[in-house]
């Protein structure tokens, strides 16, 4: 392969700097546009470790990975490629869209062979102006919202968490955030008559398993506990029957209260809760666990932690796709028949060995850092559809590869994610890899500029205190765009609507 190679300067300054250039845009997939342009094709390859070995101490390339990777730049003119097993030339061979870094520009690769001294910061920065696909609703409700807080019995709220602070820092703890901001907000009134919504702050992810979880056959109990209590000390639910209240319910399936699919279902959304508007991170469309007019917002992710983890926004992205968490819960799913929906198992046995996959059950220390350096983060279903990666990946301006079908995203129509992230279906998981590499490089591009809008991370996050634009005001938003209440959120005198004795024998029981 003779490539015509650009006319640069021989300082090693400058061709230093065009290697990284080369380099970055390997990472992040950035090859045509970046370097064909400058007719300088490049090439990836993948490698046994042997193989690597021995263009290292040859010095006859550059490797570009970590840890798993096996990424090569090797130069077309030297005998490294020869010296591959015949099944990496073949595999090299059938693939048209592999490239090879001319010699010329690689010039003494002995200079660079310790990746520490790679390259500096190329790709330039993304906090960048954005047009109207990054921008994210910020119409202000203050002034013309007003929520009554219920003034419960510590024991729904306060006391579970003096009980066990765990649940200020799960990915279930909006309930108790969105009880503080409130507490504060200027939206609050103290007067019911001129309330507009009702909230009944319950805590009912916060009795928690010695291990850390929420105990699902609790948590409709208390619900259910709470509003007998509202509605009768207060005329307010008794008038609408819930229909001007809204709870904040963030567990895996929202209101049906429990983190295995197909049990949710047959539980089905609390009875008591079906006139209520639900605020909920569980989002799945024509889904029974997801009733007409809930508010789908984001699971907690702690704000000042990951503030601690951040890096310098210009560091290049050098993992291509980045995953950490379980491919398998076998003790909750021993025969792999439900978990994740077999989409998680799918990524690993098809892609564990693949160098552009950064892919583990391990959970580093440097997982914030990682997600920072990485072009993809997966973001497949769990138990349920969402997980806190999803916020992670948007704070940490990684494009989110959602694996969920038919979810439905936070604040979707505040957040524009068909612009900022890629969707898969499940059934396509073995195909991710060609997927992701076909994606053209100014997809990938403006995807990033979008995720550096600080507004787009802001609406990802509960963070204290609350700031404009933020998931709490978000919420508000939501709220706000429901007034005025219809016709048919107030009942008839003598009217109703709900059943109190409907429901599972077990969500009956006192709490």
């Amino acid at each position: 392969m003779n490539a015509q190679v650009p006319s640069l300067s021989k300082t090693r300054s400058q061709e230093h700097d065009y290697f990284c250039y080369a380099r970055t845009a390997i990472t992040t997939l950035a090859l045509a546009p970046a370097l064909l342009k400058f007719g300088v094709p490049i090439y990836w390859m993948q490698a046994t470790i042997a193989e690597v070995e021995y263009i290292k101490n040859e010095k006859r390339g550059v490797l570009i990975g970590g840890r798993r990777k096996l990424a090569l730049l090797l130069s077309a003119e030297s005998s490294s490629f020869l010296h591959l097993s015949p099944a990496s030339r073949e595999l090299a061979a059938s693939v048209a869209d592999w490239w090879v870094l001319p010699k010329a520009v690689l010039h003494d690769a002995t200079t660079w062979r310790d990746e520490s001294m790679l390259c500096g910061p190329v790709i330039p920065s993304m906090v960048l102006q954005l047009g109207s696909a990054g921008d994210v609703l910020e119409d202000n409700p203050i002034g013309r919202l007003k929520v009554y807080v219920y003034d419960l019995p510590s024991k729904y709220n306060k006391k579970l968490l003096k009980k066990d602070p765990r649940c200020l820092n799960h990915m279930f703890a909006a309930e108790i955030f969105m009880h503080r901001f409130l507490l504060s907000s200027a939206v609050r009134t103290f007067n019911p008559e001129e309330a507009d919504w009702f909230y009944t702050p319950v805590y009912t992810t916060c009795d928690l398993t010695p291990s850390g979880l929420p105990l699902p056959f609790k948590s409709p109990r208390m619900m259910r506990s709470a509003i007998q209590l509202i509605a009768t000390n207060w005329p307010y639910w008794n008038r609408s029957e819930g229909a001007d209240h809204f709870f904040v319910t963030p567990h895996d399936f929202g209101a049906c209260f429990h983190y295995q699919e197909e049990k949710a279902i047959g539980r089905g959304i609390l009875p008591l809760l079906q006139r209520a508007t639900l605020v909920q991170t569980f989002g799945q469309k024509n889904h029974v666990c997801l009733k007409d007019g809930s508010i789908t917002i984001p699971p907690f992710a702690p704000p000042q932690k990951m503030q601690t983890h951040l890096i310098p926004p210009d560091t290049p992205r050098s993992i291509f796709v980045y995953f950490r968490g379980l491919f398998y819960d076998t003790g909750n799913d021993p025969e792999g028949g439900y978990y994740a929906r077999g989409a998680r198992a799918s990524v690993w046995e098809n892609f564990k060995n693949n160098p552009l996959f950064d892919i583990s059950t391990d959970h580093p220390p440097t997982y914030y850092e990682d997600m920072q350096r990485s072009v993809f983060c997966l973001c497949p279903l769990g138990w349920a559809p969402w997980s806190p990666r999803l916020v992670e990946a948007v704070v940490f301006g990684c494009i989110p590869v959602i694996i969920a079908d038919d979810i439905v995203l936070p604040f979707a129509d505040a957040i524009p994610w068909e612009e900022i992230g890629v969707f898969v279906a499940e059934e396509d998981v073995p195909r991710l890899d060609s997927i992701l590499t076909s994606i053209p490089t100014d997809v990938i591009l403006r995807k990033q500029r979008l995720l550096a809008n600080p507004s787009m991370k802001q609406a990802m996050l509960f963070p204290q205190p609350a700031q404009p634009g933020d998931a709490f005001h978000q919420i508000l938003n939501g709220l706000a765009r429901k007034l005025p209440h219809g016709d048919n959120v107030f009942l008839k005198p003598g009217e109703r609507i709900l059943n109190w004795t409907a429901g599972p024998p077990g969500d009956l029981k006192p709490w």
